[in-house]
């Protein structure tokens, strides 16, 4: 499985597994499946329940057209809405174990996920040849979507060590010292942990000060360095988060 090397915003490259061809297909026929339960039902319920279809009887083309577009709209917006929704992943991503990511380390936006939604329209045209063609040829198996917004799509199944993601193991009797770590998110958190790992991994002591600088200047926090190293600041402020926000095993 080939693997991708994105660069945070501490200059760190972290290597993921790219979600191979197969696996993004099998999630975009889950996500099909799903688009088609859906159609299937409101057509029901609006020909078959409430007996509707006398409305479209008296109705000319453009308006009947205007109904399908309303009652079909939720299938169109499905990528979307549950990629921004869901940070990156749909109901089929998500069951896959795949999600959507940027190349440059951050949070993939709104924005990003409208682009992926515009280049969908050519990337499954001629019945999704032109994506799959992208995916082969490309480097990270991006489709015209990937590319455009910066994007590419990782497989979450080798994060299966403790070590691979934001939990922390903490005893019970465990104090907090800095409650100002509640305005990290899940993805910050991920990021300073496995920025933090590999840096001790390669004893790396620049980005290991940088890392602890950025998080002092984000959450606003000042220590006695004499008291407390860059590397015991770190890992408190990792159980920290941990505590408060009941991230556990």
């Amino acid at each position: 499985m080939s693997q991708i090397a994105i660069n945070t915003s501490q200059n760190v490259n972290i290597n993921f597994n790219v979600a191979s061809i197969g696996e993004r297909i099998l999630a975009y026929i889950i996500d099909g499946a799903i688009k088609a339960a859906y159609l299937f039902t409101v057509f029901y319920l609006f020909f078959s329940v409430l007996n509707l279809g006398y409305i479209l009887d008296g109705m000319d083309n453009w308006s009947q057209a205007t109904v399908y577009i309303v009652l079909t709209l939720p299938v169109s917006l499905y990528p979307i809405v549950f990629e921004s929704l869901m940070e990156g992943q749909t109901p089929g991503k998500k069951i896959v174990k795949i999600r959507v990511v940027k190349i440059d380390g951050y949070q993939a936006s709104f924005g990003d996920y409208l682009i992926r939604w515009v280049f969908r329209l050519v990337d499954t045209s001629l019945l999704g040849i032109i994506g799959l063609v992208s995916m082969i040829i490309s480097k990270n198996n991006q489709r015209l979507g990937d590319i455009a917004s910066g994007t590419a799509v990782i497989s979450l199944k080798n994060q299966i060590n403790i070590s691979h993601t934001i939990l922390e193991n903490i005893q019970e009797n465990y104090i907090p010292t800095f409650p100002q770590v509640i305005g990290l998110t899940d993805n910050d958190m991920r990021i300073i942990k496995d920025n933090y790992l590999k840096a001790l991994k390669i004893d790396d002591r620049h980005v290991i000060s940088r890392l602890s600088d950025k998080i002092k200047s984000i959450l606003k926090i000042e220590f006695d360095s004499t008291k407390m190293t860059e590397r015991q600041f770190i890992g408190i402020v990792i159980k920290d988060y941990n505590y408060y926000t009941g991230k556990d095993n």
